[in-house]
């Protein structure tokens, strides 16, 4: 299958159709059902999921009991199953069916010329305007078969359709009310094994519902973790005492994936790309749901079916974002820096309380992670109603320091009216480099790993002396992204401290947070315009000398770009995903500069592009390093939690052996083209 296929990747496409029907006339409507299910198929979708009763119309009232009706239904149906045979999609279209002595309010479900099963309808409304069961029998206790078309198929509401050749796509179909219901259908399903659920609506409008519709999808995709797929009925339907919207939606554990205009004119398709993969890590990771599933032990038959998906490019039909940790949306992200920014001054007040209230001790550079634990020690100690002159700040210059960032951190520091002082490692690096028989100290300009890591160590040593003397703990300043990709010196260096508040906040996401204290006047015109200047440095640990004219050590040309080493951190600990199935993303979200989302405020300089062969290319740093900086991990100090992309903690979100190797990884990612 092509790389750029999203079948070969874990997605399915799905389709929820809403069609303008003519009432009481199944030979029109099934002919607006195969004119969407020829354009579905030409979209590459695996299943299209239609409105309920939409071969005969919802709004028939007591013509569901005449047998014309009943039976011109199953000439649509026979019709519809014909002309299904060269059509990739899987089906599910509404129709009243005769069922022994009663008719049931069913979803038929048809794929290639095969009826694979009649799902039916539960529960029936009869409450204000609904009055099903004038009609319809409940399907709830319904088994066994039907002749349908000339073949005998399953029938009930206990029916999964599973797809052999697309792993993880496994429908289950619910008929409107059963939706509404405290226990519905579909959560049984989804403990059986069904990871997209489908619902054929009628749901005439009246204000406000089409909100209830979207709280009741959005739960259900939600707690089910799964997909769910909504069609409603629309233009064409009866209108002698309701109105009717034709509102389609689908849902992804919680997360609108599309949705179509309401009221439309003609016919409307919410075409979108599920993920699969994502619902059975996450099921994998949430045990308490196959625990439900043992409470419940629900008892289900499953359809088998081939799809035969399309295995070329057909584009990707969801939105990826490409700052996974960012939101694109100004109101979310304002909310999310909320957030994050209080997890970590409430952490860091919760451990002062219990320490016996401290002072605090913090090397600032000048640089992003140091400036942010600092405005957070800040508002914590003004949250404490303590001084802020209780936290002593040090400025550490080594061999490289610019006097650019040693200079924002003294001004940080004025702003703020901190302790602040300032301690020349230089002197006793010189000396550690002599006694070591460094080449350095004899003259020669070798800007090693010893060289860089003797600036990092001694900075810590000296930091945790000065808190022993100043009766303090010493407040690490070293983000996630770092402590995936082991930027930091083990041990006596900055990967150690008493405790870290930036631990589980990634590079791309502190950025941001401190624009949000700035935009929300956390700390006065002062600090912002110094916070401001800060947040567009390059990114540098300043460990290694720039030549007369040179360019400064950047971060970034060694490990990676942080916009796509964050986005592959995502990916990996959120949803252990492959790494050719994250390339595949990636390539999605970051090839074209000019299409999709960026974050609020984000600098038009920044907002670059990569190819296929770069991001392959940082993937492989970002696993090897990952891998091999485990150990780094293992003993980190105590810090919050901040984001639901998870943490790198070995007491929290992340317990991996420090000696596990990265080869099926890497193998996993020569999948992906060179270009």
């Amino acid at each position: 299958m092509d790389f750029f296929s999203a079948y070969a990747h874990g997605y399915a496409r799905v389709a929820a159709c809403t069609i303008p029907i003519a009432v009481a006339d199944p030979a029109t409507n099934v002919r607006t059902v195969v004119e969407q299910a020829r354009a579905c198929h030409d979209e590459g979708v695996a299943v299209a999921v239609f409105p309920e009763l939409c071969l005969s119309g919802y709004a028939v009232d007591d013509l569901f009991l005449q047998d014309p009706l009943l039976d011109a239904v199953q000439v649509a149906l026979a019709e519809l199953v014909e002309e299904s045979t060269d059509l990739t999609s899987v089906l599910v279209v509404g129709a009243p069916l005769l069922h022994g002595n009663r008719v049931l309010n069913a979803a038929v479900v048809v794929h290639r010329g095969r009826v694979l099963g009649v799902a039916v309808k539960s529960y029936l409304p009869t409450y204000r305007e609904f009055y099903e069961r004038r009609w319809f029998a409940p399907g709830d206790d319904v088994s066994g078969t039907v002749v349908l078309a000339g073949q005998e198929v399953p029938i009930g509401p206990d029916l999964l359709f599973a797809a052999t050749d697309v792993t993880g796509l496994v429908l289950h179909v619910e008929v409107c009310e059963d939706m509404w219901v405290p226990v519905p259908p579909s959560a049984e399903a989804a403990l059986a094994g069904a990871t997209v659920l489908a619902n054929l609506s009628g749901s005439p409008i009246t204000v406000g519902r089409a909100e209830d519709r979207q709280l009741l999808v959005r739960s259900a995709s939600s707690r089910c973790l799964a997909t769910y797929v909504y069609a409603a009925a629309g233009q064409g339907e009866s209108t002698t005492d309701l109105s009717w919207d034709g509102q389609t939606m689908v849902y992804e554990h919680g997360e609108l994936l599309g949705e179509s205009d309401r009221f439309p004119e003609g016919p409307r398709r919410t075409v979108v790309d599920v993920d699969l993969d994502r619902t059975r890590q996450e099921r994998l990771r949430t045990g308490t749901f196959d625990d439900n599933r043992r409470t419940i032990s629900p008892d289900f038959r499953t359809v088998e079916f081939e799809l035969s998906p399309p295995t070329g490019d057909i584009g990707l039909r969801r939105q990826v974002d490409r700052f996974p940790f960012v939101p694109d949306d100004a109101e979310r992200l304002a909310q999310d820096c909320y957030e994050a920014y209080n997890i970590q001054v409430s952490g860091l007040e919760q451990r002062l309380n219990s320490i016996g209230q401290p002072k605090i001790v913090i090397g600032i550079s000048g640089g992003l992670d140091s400036t942010h634990a600092l405005i957070v020690a800040a508002k914590a100690m003004d949250r404490l109603g303590r001084p802020r002159t209780d936290i002593h700040g040090f400025t550490l210059p080594g061999f490289a320091t610019g006097e650019t960032t040693k200079g924002y951190a003294w001004a940080l520091a004025r702003s703020l009216g901190i302790t602040m002082e300032e301690l020349d490692i230089r002197p006793a690096a010189e000396q550690m480099l002599a006694d070591l028989g460094h080449p350095y100290s004899g003259g020669e300009e070798v800007y090693d790993i010893t060289f860089e890591n003797v600036q990092a160590g001694l900075r810590t040593d000296y930091l945790f002396r000065l808190a022993n003397h100043r009766g303090g703990i010493v407040l690490g300043t070293g983000d996630l992204s770092e402590l995936a990709l082991g930027w930091c010196t083990y041990g006596v260096g900055d990967q150690m401290s008493h405790y870290n508040v930036n631990a589980g906040v990634p590079k791309t996401l502190i950025q941001h947070l401190i624009r949000w204290a700035v935009s929300t006047n956390q700390f006065g015109p002062e600090t912002d315009e110094v916070l401001e200047k800060i947040v567009e440095q390059e990114i540098t640990p300043e460990l290694i000398p720039t030549a007369a004219g040179g360019v400064p050590q950047s971060t970034e040309s060694s490990v990676g770009p942080y916009s796509l080493q964050d986005f592959t951190l995502f990916h990996v600990v959120r949803y252990g995903y492959r790494p050719s199935k994250i390339a595949f993303l990636a390539w999605h979200a970051w090839h074209d500069a000019a299409t999709g989302g960026w974050p609020p405020n984000f600098p038009d300089h920044r907002r670059i592009d990569y190819d296929l062969a770069e991001i392959r290319r940082w993937m492989d740093v970002f696993i090897r390093r990952f891998f091999a900086s485990q150990f780094k991990r293992s003993a980190l100090p105590n810090g919050p939690k901040v984001s639901a992309g998870g943490t790198m903690s070995p007491r929290g979100d992340w317990r991996m052996p420090s000696d596990a190797s990265p080869a099926a990884w890497l193998a996993d990612l020569d999948r992906v083209p060179a270009s």
